[in-house]
């Protein structure tokens, strides 16, 4: 495919600016072919003009021609084959499987949108049926059900290309709910982008969508996603991201005359609480599943274990000897951009003056920072030198982890609740470990979006009920996934109906249920029609 690096404002391109910047490969530092074009204020303004133009009859179409639209992108995207996934490794240091399964993933992703709108129950139909003798006064007839906001901009991440980024779920559940999107292409792999946006115009013209109801703009200065943030016409982003980053789109979003809903996915810690019954046999079954969760795509999941505490004991020693020995043998790896790599090493020098920490194990070999590769290291604290230094509570985004020693529930009840908000918390123990340690299991209910019995926090699985969110500054909104089915909760809002003649309401509030799916009328669910 002939990449172009300009803006694809709907079927329109458009390079209207003299600035211009490449795609780089963080292995060798060379840039990749195509000078992208930075975008203007005016291409922005006329890229969410036109998806606001065309919201009403996206929304109007039939949710099987949007599911139609929706496995019309998973084709296309399966046909862009392996230059696909070459580009994609070129721009990331992820090897080719690895970008092989995030495609599958994101494939997946959208055959699993198409089926949920086609049954249609999502809409959380409710219909009160009315009741005019009832006294003192009559009772209307109420319905309600979700329906889509608006244009929606979506802000590609860097440690997902394709997963998390043009073909993500916060693209794919924005469609499936009617919302035209605006993306903002990740700059460290803009050719993934425009390969991936070109695949959804092609879905959307096969499936006669109307033109605008996607575009992409490039863009690496911050005004680029302010101007997109603060368009009037925008009514919801998402983002996944730096805390940094999503912190000051955020604060746009609510600074706007008509603050908008803006839902960022950010920093997260994903702390493992390792009880005493899960060591009791031995270590290699915990540490050896820790290990691989620590270092998988070179620690760059937001997921990734940053905190493991246990109880002081031989056990405990143990298992930290185990981890740094396995952790010796991970190879130093690229990240994702010298972005990124710069902030990790950074972050490792910054923990190597910590006094208070011991490094217990790192990969035996050097990286080389020319090809911005990262080693793993794993260090060792107690409950006191954490109380000494808050950094440690803080998100180290790359394949580092710290192992702290716990006098007991007290203390780990201590630790977990300084712990900021988080996308995910872990327990490895036995039935009974949560039974004696329910007071901690308490707190993490608190903190956590997803809780992992004997498990890892990595390599989640995309379905109806995953919940990838957590408390500030895991998101802004702990109440909203940004993964499975739910995530289209984020592009639509309530409406009610009150007293409407039946023939002028939505499909899934008449009385026969053309559609055949399920409400909830007067309190009970059902699938039947309204008769009488």
């Amino acid at each position: 495919m002939k990449l172009t690096g300009a803006q694809l404002i709907g079927s329109r391109e458009s390079a209207l600016s003299d600035e211009t910047f490449t795609g780089i490969n963080p292995a060798t530092g060379e840039n990749l072919d195509t000078d992208f074009h930075e975008a203007t204020k005016q291409e922005i303004d006329e890229a969410v003009a036109l998806a606001d133009s065309v919201f009403s009859e996206f929304r109007d179409r039939l949710a099987d021609f949007r599911a139609d639209f929706l496995e019309a992108i998973a084709e296309e995207t399966m046909a862009l084959g392996d230059e696909f996934l070459e580009r994609t490794a070129a721009e990331t240091g992820h090897p080719i499987a690895r970008c092989a399964a995030e495609r599958q993933r994101s494939v997946n992703q959208a055959y699993l949108f198409a089926e949920m709108i086609r049954e249609g129950s999502w809409v959380d139909a409710r219909i009160d049926l009315p009741d005019p003798d009832r006294e003192p006064m009559a009772k209307p007839d109420i319905r309600s059900l979700l329906q889509p906001v608006g244009p929606v901009a979506v802000f590609g991440a860097s440690n997902f290309p394709i997963a998390i980024s043009v073909l993500g779920a916060d693209t794919i559940s924005a469609f499936a709910a009617g919302c035209p999107v605006i993306v903002k292409a990740h700059p460290a792999h803009p050719g993934t982008c425009e390969m991936a946006a070109r695949a959804i115009l092609k879905a959307a013209e096969r499936t006669r969508m109307p033109d605008g109801v996607f575009s992409l703009i490039h863009g690496r200065t911050t005004d680029v996603g302010k101007w997109l943030v603060e368009h009037p016409k925008l009514t919801a982003a998402a983002f996944t991201g730096s805390l940094a980053g999503g912190r000051a789109l955020y604060d746009i979003a609510n600074a706007r005359p008509v603050p908008i809903p803006f839902y960022a996915e950010m920093g997260s810690v994903n702390p493992v609480f390792v009880l005493p019954g899960a060591i009791k046999s031995g270590v290699n079954h915990v540490t050896s599943g820790f290990v691989n969760a620590l270092t998988m795509g070179v620690g760059q999941f937001c997921t990734n274990p940053g905190l493991v505490a246990g109880i002081e004991s031989e056990q405990w020693d143990n298992f930290a000897a185990d981890v740094a020995e396995r952790v010796s043998g991970f190879t130093p790896a690229t990240m994702l951009h010298a972005g990124i790599h710069h902030a990790y090493t950074t972050g490792i020098e910054n923990r190597n003056a910590i006094e208070e920490i011991e490094l217990i194990g790192k990969s035996a070999s050097n990286p080389d920072p020319e090809k911005s590769e990262a080693a793993a290291y794993v260090y060792r604290t107690t409950y006191d030198g954490m109380a000494a230094n808050s950094e440690l509570y803080e998100e180290l985004f790359g394949p580092v982890s710290t192992l702290v020693g716990c006098a007991g529930l007290d203390e780990f009840v201590a630790i977990a609740e300084k712990l900021d908000g988080s996308l995910s918390a872990t327990i490895h123990g036995t039935e009974q470990d949560l039974i004696d340690f329910r007071p901690l299991l308490k707190v993490l209910q608190r903190k956590a979006g997803r809780l992992i019995f004997n498990g890892y926090p990595v390599g989640l699985e995309v379905c109806h009920s995953i919940h990838h969110g957590g408390p500030y500054p895991a998101t802004c909104h702990s109440y909203f996934t940004s993964v499975g089915t739910r995530c289209i909760e984020r592009f639509v809002r309530p409406v009610c109906y009150q007293d409407w003649p039946d023939s002028q309401l939505p499909l899934a509030l008449q009385n026969a249920n053309p559609r055949g799916v399920w409400r909830m009328v007067d309190g009970e669910r059902s699938r039947e029609e309204i008769t009488g």
